[in-house]
C-alpha cells in the first residue's frame, strides 16, 4: 500500500473465528464444504464464553458480540504463536476490530426490561454492551495492548475494511503487528422483522449465491480475526505464514443506501484500485472470494463488476456464505479468514447451496472443492450505505513493489 514504510510487507500469522460453520480453523473449514439445513438465520451453536477464558461476571456484562471477538482473538493469537500469558511490545500492537450494528442483543433486551420493569432495572452496563467498539476495547484490555485500538462500521464491508486499515499500520511503521477482524451478533426480533420487511432475507432460508433461483441472504452471527505482522517479524521467530496482504481498496457508489450501483461501477472501481495498490496485474488474480449474499442485486452487481474487471480472464468465483450465511459486519473478516486457509490448504471451497449458475451472470463459480495452485486471490465486501471494500492476498513469497503492502 502506499503508506508502506521501508517496503515493509505485511503477513497473516493466525486466524480465528467463531460462526455457524465451525468454531475455530479446522471445524471452520470442515464446515465450509458440508451442506447445511434451510434456515433463515444461522446462529453459532456450541459456544461457551466460559471456554474462553470469561467469567459468569463478564458474561453478564459483555454483548454476544464481545465475546465472539474475545474468542476469535484468542485463537488467532494462539494461531500466531503467541502466548496467552502477555505479549510483548505492547504499544507495538495495535487492533482494528469492527462490527456493522453493535450490541443489538443487549439493547433490545434492556429496552424490554425498561418497559416490563422500569429504569431502575436498566443494566448500568448497557452502554458499554451496546457500543460498536466494545469488541476492540475488550480485546485490548485483556492483553494489555496500548498501540491504536480502532473500530470501523461500515455495514457489510466492515470486517474487510478493518483488515485493510489494520495492514495500513503495519505497513506505515506505526505497529509491528496487529490483531483485525470484525464482529457481529445483532439477530433480534426487530432485526431480523426489519430484514425480511425490506424482502432482504431468503423466505426459503436457502442462500445460493450466483443461482438463478437466489431469493435473498440468511442472516447470522460470527467473529473473524487475524493477527498481521510484518514479513520480518514473523521470520525472526519463525512463524508460519498464511499469506501476505499485498493491497487493499475502498470507494464508495453514492447511488442509494441499499442497492448498488447499476453494473456494479464501485465495485468494480474497488477490485481494480486495489489490484493496483497490490502492484499485481489483472490477469495475475486467479481467485475471487465473493461477496455473494444469494439477493438478486447483489450477485447481479458483482458478477458485473468481475467482468467488467477481468474480461476474458476468468478466476475462480466462490462464496462461503451458502453455508455461513450472512454476518454483516463479521462477515469480510471471516471470508479473509476463509481466505487465508485456501491458501495453507491449496483448495478453492465450493460455493454450498448453488445448484446451478445463473446464465447471465458468466462467472466461473466453485460448486465443489477446487484444487489450486495459490496465488493471487481477492476478498470483496460490497455493503449498505455504498460502501465496497476488497483485499488483494498473495503467497507469502510473492515479491510485490516497495509501495505495496
Amino acid at each position: 500500500m502506499i503508506e508502506s514504510r521501508d517496503g515493509r510487507e505485511v503477513v497473516v500469522t493466525g486466524v480465528g473465528v467463531v460462526s455457524p460453520a465451525g468454531i475455530g480453523a479446522e471445524a471452520f473449514w470442515a464446515g465450509l464444504s458440508r451442506p447445511v439445513e434451510d434456515a433463515t438465520t444461522r446462529e453459532v451453536t456450541g459456544f461457551d464464553p466460559a471456554d474462553w477464558g470469561l467469567t459468569k461476571q463478564q458474561v453478564r456484562r459483555t454483548d454476544r458480540f464481545v465475546q465472539f471477538a474475545l474468542a476469535a482473538s484468542a485463537q488467532a493469537l494462539a494461531d500466531a504463536g503467541y502466548a496467552d500469558d502477555g505479549l510483548d511490545d505492547p504499544e507495538r500492537w495495535g487492533i482494528v476490530i469492527g462490527s456493522g450494528i453493535g450490541g443489538a442483543l443487549s439493547w433490545e433486551t434492556q429496552a424490554y426490561v425498561l418497559r416490563d420493569s422500569g429504569p431502575r432495572k436498566v443494566s448500568p452496563f448497557t452502554v458499554p454492551m451496546v457500543m460498536p467498539n466494545g469488541a476492540a476495547g475488550a480485546v485490548s484490555i485483556r492483553y494489555g495492548l496500548r498501540g491504536p485500538c480502532e473500530t470501523i462500521s461500515t455495514a457489510c464491508a466492515t470486517g474487510t475494511h478493518s483488515v485493510a486499515a489494520a495492514a495500513r499500520l503495519v505497513a506505515s511503521g506505526r505497529v509491528d503487528r496487529a490483531i483485525a477482524g470484525g464482529s457481529e451478533s445483532c439477530m433480534t426480533g426487530t432485526n431480523v422483522a426489519a430484514f425480511g420487511n425490506m424482502r432482504a432475507l431468503s423466505p426459503t432460508g436457502r442462500s445460493r449465491p450466483f443461482d438463478p433461483d437466489r431469493d435473498g441472504f440468511c442472516a447470522a452471527e460470527a467473529a473473524g480475526c487475524l493477527v498481521l505482522e510484518t514479513a520480518e517479524s514473523a521470520a525472526s521467530r519463525g512463524a508460519r505464514v498464511y499469506a501476505k496482504v499485498a493491497g487493499a481498496a475502498s470507494t464508495a457508489d453514492a447511488f442509494h443506501i441499499t442497492a448498488p450501483a447499476p453494473g456494479g461501477a464501485g465495485a468494480a472501481r474497488c477490485m481494480r484500485l486495489a489490484i493496483e495498490d497490490a502492484g499485481v496485474r489483472v490477469e495475475d488474480v486467479t481467485h475471487v472470494n465473493a461477496h455473494g449474499t444469494s439477493t438478486e442485486l447483489n450477485d447481479a452487481a458483482e458478477a458485473e463488476a468481475i467482468n467488467a474487471v477481468f474480461g476474458a480472464h476468468r478466476p475462480v468465483v466462490t462464496s462461503i456464505k451458502g453455508v455461513t450465511g450472512h454476518s454483516l459486519g463479521a462477515a469480510g473478516a471471516v471470508e479473509a479468514v476463509a481466505l487465508a486457509l485456501t491458501y495453507k490448504h491449496r483448495t478453492i471451497p465450493p460455493t454450498i447451496g448453488t445448484s446451478t449458475v445463473d446464465e447471465k451472470l458468466d462467472l466461473d463459480v466453485a460448486l465443489t472443492p477446487r484444487e489450486w495452485q495459490p496465488g493471487v486471490a481477492l476478498s470483496n465486501s460490497f455493503a449498505f450505505g455504498g460502501h465496497n471494500g476488497t483485499l488483494v492476498f498473495t503467497p507469502a513469497g510473492t515479491a510485490t513493489p516497495a509501495t505495496a503492502v
